[in-house]
């Protein structure tokens, strides 16, 4: 018994901790303001602003109320080992205090040298990603993917990817991924059955928000074309797909998932927003370079992390030194590990 009210007393310590790092009883103020202002009848006149208000809101009360069902657990004494897990994990978010960090992320995959070899390996790495973000209960979208051709066993690589991943600090907890990711397997386009090493470039980067970076509508550059799908087919007879160049900059970015041009015209300016958010940070903080970390090319001696299938298994981040045998886990989207390592490693 003695254990055990030591326990729920040491529970409610950490959970008072974390209570005052993100600033809640800040946040429930925050939270009565914003209602007051959704009550307002002309509220949704605006509707981009609206729609950009209305996530806030639902954001602030899903973390207030994380934390008072936390402190009713704790209070009723149910299940405390469950509890203690689920503390671990707010904990966690507690390292997570970037400008950016509770943002929705994008995601980019590249594909490098190699053909078909790197670019199956970014296929690889692009379900990787949406496994995990379905092991964390994060929604994700494919904004933009360009495949490369049909290989054996119906494989179709990768050539690059943009993936949208929605979810609490989903920025802050994958911003790190940012970086060359190495495999060395046995080719399965060789019919010797060599082996090969394959190299793919990931860049995390926040969804800014449209009314954060202020761009002039004669400094774009927007063209429409038909969507393509594996193999270079056109997928769609009608121009749906986008592509918006903001000519200061140089910076192009395209999409193409979309049903209708309205919808991909908007994603695409999500991309560029992320976009030319990492360019000023590149202005504003030369000695960061810019926020995906200095610009590497996608080859041998650049990556943070190495795969392993072949002549031994491992997968070993070459940062934080944290490395496992279960490959297939962690191919499988189970990134936890690594991320929380990266993360404690800032």
């Amino acid at each position: 018994m003695e254990n055990k009210n030591e326990k729920i007393g040491e529970l409610k310590k950490r959970l008072l901790k974390i209570r005052t790092i993100f600033e809640i009883a800040k946040k429930r103020e925050e939270l009565k303001k914003i209602e007051k202002e959704m009550e307002r009848p002309e509220f949704w006149q605006e509707r981009e602003k609206a729609i950009e208000i209305s996530q806030k809101f639902n954001l602030l009360r899903k973390e207030i109320e994380e934390i008072e069902r936390l402190r009713e657990k704790i209070e009723k004494e149910e299940d405390l080992g469950k509890t203690e897990k689920e503390i671990e994990k707010k904990e966690l978010e507690t390292f997570l205090s970037g400008k950016y960090d509770s943002r929705e992320a994008i995601v980019y995959l590249q594909s490098g040298a190699g053909g078909e070899e790197a670019e199956d390996w970014t296929a690889m790495l692009l379900r990787m990603y949406q496994r995990y973000c379905q092991r964390k209960g994060f929604a994700f979208e494919i904004l933009d993917i360009d495949y490369g051709f049909p290989g054996p066993e119906g494989r179709i690589g990768v050539k690059s990817a943009i993936l949208e991943i929605k979810g609490p600090y989903a920025f802050g907890f994958l911003k790190k991924e940012s970086g060359v990711h190495r495999l060395v397997r046995i080719s399965p386009f060789s019919t010797k059955g060599l082996r090969h090493t394959s190299f793919a470039l990931v860049e995390v980067l926040p969804k800014i928000p449209v009314d954060e970076i202020q761009i002039k509508p004669n400094d774009l550059k927007i063209e429409f074309f038909k969507a393509s799908g594996p193999g270079g087919q056109y997928v769609n007879k009608r121009m749906t797909a986008v592509r918006i160049t903001h000519l200061p900059t140089k910076i192009s970015v395209s999409c193409q998932t979309q049903r209708s041009l309205a919808q991909n015209r908007e994603k695409a300016m999500e991309i560029l927003l992320s976009k030319i958010y990492q360019h000023l940070e590149k202005e504003k903080e030369k000695e960061i370079k810019e926020i995906k970390g200095k610009k590497v090319a996608i080859e041998f001696g650049n990556q943070i992390r190495s795969y392993v299938l072949h002549p031994y298994r491992l997968v070993k981040d070459l940062r934080t030194g944290v490395e496992t045998t279960e490959v297939e886990e962690v191919l499988d989207g189970n990134l936890d590990k690594f991320i929380e390592a990266e993360i404690k490693n800032l």
